[in-house]
């Protein structure tokens, strides 16, 4: 009877039941930084704060491009844009908990859309600048307090926006972790290593930036939204850090881990393709990488040496440094192929201009790019290349570094660790000229490309984020960029057509150059079961099983 009443439970239930448990074993070459999900920008921990925290709307937690779909969260749900797309209304649930048991309130909701002001979020300008408000607070974030535009009402339950522009992406935008609603007695200040109580399946127990981080069940978790935050399987997660890049594949490969955060070297893709084919994936994830130069320090303060760096990439051996055909492919644009809402044609490759773009990059143009610095004037100038210490981004970094000695600058190259790269390579104080970085989609849309690496608002001084890493601030692409974020008279046609233009724009500008197009190779452990993999949030840790 046991045995008959199990198999007349869902084929769900059954799941759980049999797989919950045990410790899922994660590696990261580093750590990511602060532990703030309103602060930090580290795809080593926001991808794990997926299954922590939660806002008023998420992402569908479902496989593949499913995961694109925005749902109600903690909200209960979407709510119709009201008075031209300038007023949000949302009830927030009932009966949601923080972690360490409070419940969740609309004071807590205010109170959090402020805090991304207070601590100067890096998407508080780009995602959220549009509220009521937000210019005072970006202009004295100590004093913030959105008064008029973030109202909360307790007996109803109701917590309303009101912007001063309508944003087509408001709700994909409250669905990103920087909106992460935390206990309104959360410091108006970076937390660091300090955990923040966390509502969803599971919360960081003990933190050691040096060594690693644990993370256990939320013992007031329940599901409130299959969609939104479905219950987690393993009991435990075990991210380590300090594993290189190197060893992590080796332990995936002797079941000592189950997944590393960092890419597969070059060196070790025939090996896994070849005698792990069942525990390696290949998936697409909107990310490209990229070579952001300074518009304000020589030598790339010239609009002509920008362009010779365009001109003399070698794409193709960038997308054999990061793995080959397969799993890479050369950009020409700063929106990756699979969005709608980029430019056609590639103008910096042999035999092709501006005026006439070719269909697609074929190959450096070494000698077009020599006589851009020439005329330039920069020749001879010195020039720092920052990357990331991992395999693929030095093995990227030594060919761009050769490429600016070919166009005749006294070039180096500097890595840095991956934890403090990023933040780094932000700060205008640290007078980084050049350096290569990937970029990923927060969400599906060609801004997250466009407006956040290049958007005026996203270019703080002095500020380690300031995710418009060149500084670039362009009033003809700025007019682009705020037409398609603010008219919602738009078609879906037209507002791609504004994006591509933007696109265009800024590969005439040159404050970056495009490099490859990447796909992530996973490798996980045989150990490791229901595989999950998500178009926005990765490998989807609470829906994997390890037992």
């Amino acid at each position: 009877m046991l045995v008959a009443a199990l198999l007349a439970l869902p084929a769900t239930v059954r799941a759980a039941d049999e797989h919950r448990g045990g410790t899922l074993r994660l590696n990261a070459v580093g750590s990511g930084g602060t532990l703030d999900p309103q602060i930090n920008y580290t795809a080593v921990y926001i991808d794990l704060f997926a299954v922590m925290y939660d806002g008023l709307t998420g992402y569908r937690k479902a496989r593949g491009t499913a995961s694109d779909v925005v749902v109600p969260d903690l909200a209960e749900s979407l709510p119709t844009p009201q008075d031209g797309g300038l007023t949000y209304v949302f009830t927030l649930r009932p009966g949601i908990r923080f972690s360490d048991g409070r419940p969740v309130t609309v004071e807590d909701v205010v109170a959090s859309m402020r805090r991304i002001f207070r601590v100067g979020s890096p998407t508080a300008g780009s995602f959220y600048g549009a509220i009521k408000g937000a210019d005072a607070c970006l202009a004295d974030p100590r004093h913030c307090t959105l008064a008029q535009g973030v109202i909360g009402d307790a007996a109803r339950r109701t917590v309303t926006f009101h912007l001063t522009q309508p944003d087509s992406e408001f709700l994909m935008k409250l669905a990103f972790t920087h909106a992460s609603i935390l206990p309104a007695d959360t410091p108006d200040h970076d937390v660091g290593n300090t955990p923040v109580p966390t509502t969803g399946p599971y919360r960081i127990a003990s933190y050691d930036p040096e060594g690693g981080l644990i993370a256990e069940r939320n013992p007031y978790f329940h599901v409130w939204s299959q969609d939104a935050q479905p219950d987690g399987y393993v009991d435990r997660i075990d991210y380590r850090f300090g594993m290189t890049d190197e060893a992590a594949v080796t332990a995936i490969e002797n079941g000592q881990i189950d997944w590393q955060y960092d890419p597969v070297p070059l060196d070790r893709l025939g090996e896994i393709g070849g005698q792990y084919t069942a525990q390696t994936h290949i998936e697409p994830h909107l990310t490209i990488y990229f070579a952001p130069m300074n518009v304000h320090l020589p030598p790339f303060d010239n609009l002509k040496a920008r362009q010779a760096v365009n001109y003399a990439l070698n794409r193709h051996a960038m997308t054999i440094l990061y793995g080959g055909s397969a799993i890479a492919r050369p950009v020409c644009g700063m929106v990756p192929p699979e969005l709608t809402g980029r430019m056609t044609g590639c103008p910096y490759t042999k035999g092709a201009d501006l005026a006439h773009p070719a269909p697609e990059w074929r190959a450096p143009d070494m000698e077009r790019a020599r006589e851009l610095v020439r005329e330039s004037g920069t020749a001879g100038q010195k020039v720092t290349l920052i990357v990331a210490n991992r395999s693929v981004d030095k093995a990227m970094g030594n060919a761009l570094r050769d490429t600016l000695q070919s166009l005749g600058y006294q070039a180096a190259m500097k890595p840095l660790a991956p934890a403090v790269m990023f933040d780094y390579i932000q700060n205008s104080g640290n007078r980084v000229q050049i350096s290569i970085k990937d970029w990923s989609s927060d969400y599906p849309s060609p801004s997250n490309f466009i407006d956040d690496l290049f958007g005026c608002e996203n270019f703080h001084p002095g500020s380690s984020s300031s995710i418009n890493i060149p500084g670039y601030c362009d009033a003809q692409t700025q007019a682009l960029i705020d037409r398609a974020k603010t008219d919602m008279t738009l078609s879906d046609a037209q507002r791609a057509d504004l994006w591509a233009q933007a696109d265009r724009r800024i590969a005439m500008q040159s404050p970056a150059a495009p490099m490859i197009e990447k796909y992530e190779t996973i490798l996980v452990s045989k150990r490791l079961g229901n595989y999950f993999y998500t178009h926005i949030f990765g490998l989807l840790f609470s829906q994997v099983w390890v037992q």
